[in-house]
């Protein structure tokens, strides 16, 4: 049985659907990252699980329980969940030590054994050495791992992030990522991740819960999700991929600007009938030799081109404009005429 199940959920603001009939199965100990731009529902979907937002259809299960459905929601208090936020939210007059164990002091949890576990998570999260600060003498990263220690200090069944590291630099971003999927390998704490950032995504996910207005477009591994999407927003969304318009000619053949193109994989619309097919920029090949008399190739023309140390990103016109990832060492003017070729297995076809 799924520790966590959301079957039909369903959020409505007025005329506007925020989450549009969802079905999620997380088992225990997993770690799911909800990931889509701004207004996709997936803040309003950890909301509904926290116990914080009422659903207008559906319902959520923890263990088999039935803790949210219209009409009957259990207040957060009584699921055991902790619920970490964008904003750091922890008390400045208290000491770090004071924070971790305030909510094992709001569950009345004797004074000995609340020690012991804040110790033991001060420990478990590298603030042992901070206990006696005060947040305001903490860095955003400490502030937001005092806020992770004291949701861990709870023992929760299950762990709610809403876009915990959003307010941090780019780099102590990196760092927190690597600790809160070290800190869930250490507690195994069922964990329920949003956010916008695909690195964050897969950097830390056993699976990826991709939505797109109120609804899941693809749930996967990140592996999957990147090397195999199954819409164009997934495509897009994850890894920049181009997604460019074609007809399906047959088996695993397309025609663009008039070539012909072969699909290693993917869905086909069916022959003489409109679809599209995926592809990275960096699983295009750029050259510089005009001719696109080769095997799945076609003709472009450079748009622009941004030099990024390691590479230079082109845009290239073939009729739509595709973005490539080539060698630094290849410095092509706007307006040049050059061949694009394309593998392949790296190609994938889309309907949706």
């Amino acid at each position: 049985m799924p520790h966590l199940e959301l079957h039909n959920l369903t959020k409505r603001y007025g005329d506007v659907v925020g989450v549009d009939a969802i079905d999620l199965a997380v088992e225990l100990g997993e770690f799911v990252c909800l990931l889509g731009p701004s207004g996709c529902g997936k803040t309003t979907t950890l909301r509904m699980i926290a116990g914080l937002t009422e659903p207008d259809a559906g319902e959520i299960r923890v263990a088999g329980k039935l803790v949210s459905t219209p009409g009957l929601v259990l207040p957060p208090e009584r699921r055991n969940m902790g619920m970490i936020f964008q904003s750091y939210a922890v008390w400045p007059h208290m000491t770090v030590r004071q924070n971790v164990a305030y909510g094992l002091k709001m569950r009345k949890v004797p004074a000995d054994e609340r020690q012991r576990r804040a110790e033991a998570v001060l420990q478990a999260t590298r603030l042992a050495s901070l206990a006696d600060r005060y947040p305001a003498e903490l860095s955003g990263g400490e502030q937001q791992r005092v806020a992770l220690a004291r949701a861990l200090a709870s023992k929760p069944d299950t762990l709610l992030l809403d876009e915990p590291l959003s307010n941090l630099d780019a780099n102590l971003r990196g760092d927190m990522r690597l600790e809160i999927r070290r800190l869930h390998e250490a507690f195994r704490t069922t964990s329920i991740y949003v956010t916008h950032d695909q690195v964050e995504a897969m950097t830390m996910a056993d699976r990826i819960v991709v939505m797109n207005a109120g609804r899941i477009e693809q749930i996967g591994s990140p592996q999957e999700v990147y090397d195999r999407p199954r819409s164009k927003f997934v495509a897009r969304f994850i890894g920049g991929s181009n997604v460019i318009d074609a007809t399906h000619v047959s088996g695993n053949e397309v025609q663009v600007a008039g070539r012909i193109l072969e699909i290693g994989e993917g869905d086909f619309a069916g022959p003489g009938k409109p679809m599209s097919f995926c592809v990275k920029t960096h699983d295009i090949e750029l050259l510089a030799d005009p001719r696109s008399d080769g095997v799945n190739t076609l003709g472009a023309i450079v748009r622009g081109q941004t030099y990024l140390g390691s590479h230079r990103d082109y845009v290239v016109d073939v009729g739509q404009e595709l973005f490539v990832a080539a060698p630094a060492s290849l410095d092509l003017p706007r307006g040049a005429q050059v061949t694009i070729r394309f593998r392949p297995e790296r190609c994938r076809g889309l309907v949706h």
